[in-house]
């Protein structure tokens, strides 16, 4: 019985590309467990508008988060994800820098220095909802 070129060609490498899609395991995914965060951002009582909010773990993906006309914010884990990582978080808050900083010069983020560079912001992210509002002191 005589087999043309493309029928053993198809039945070498055409047929196992087909049945091998799909496959991947249970479909269940590689992410961890996350918890979903959101909160307002103030400082001296005010709502801070258009700052960048970033949860970050000990090990781990970070989760980002940038806030609204309200101070208002909710964390991205990855594309479409919502949410950061349970556990333990150092969390950072800053301006973005929307213009590059002129030569010889360093660009202040007019949020202090604690909340970001030098953050001592910790928070605990938990299963589930969480609500976690910051509200800095300028100094």
């Amino acid at each position: 019985m005589k087999f043309s070129k493309l029928f053993v060609f198809a039945l070498l490498f055409v047929a196992p590309l087909m049945f091998s899609v799909g496959c991947g395991g249970s479909g269940a995914s590689d992410q961890p467990d996350l918890g979903t965060v959101s909160g307002v951002v103030k400082m001296d009582g005010q709502p801070l508008a258009n700052v960048t909010v970033s949860f970050s773990p000990a090990q781990g993906r970070p989760s980002n988060g940038k806030t609204d006309t309200e101070g208002n914010y909710n964390l991205g884990y990855i594309g479409d994800t919502k949410g950061a990582v349970i556990g333990a978080h150092t969390v950072s808050i800053s301006t973005p820098q929307e213009a590059p900083t002129p030569p010889g010069t360093t660009y202040k983020d007019p949020i202090p220095a604690k909340y970001n560079v030098k953050t001592t912001l910790k928070e605990e992210v938990k299963a589930g909802d969480n609500t976690i509002n910051f509200d800095l002191v300028p100094k």
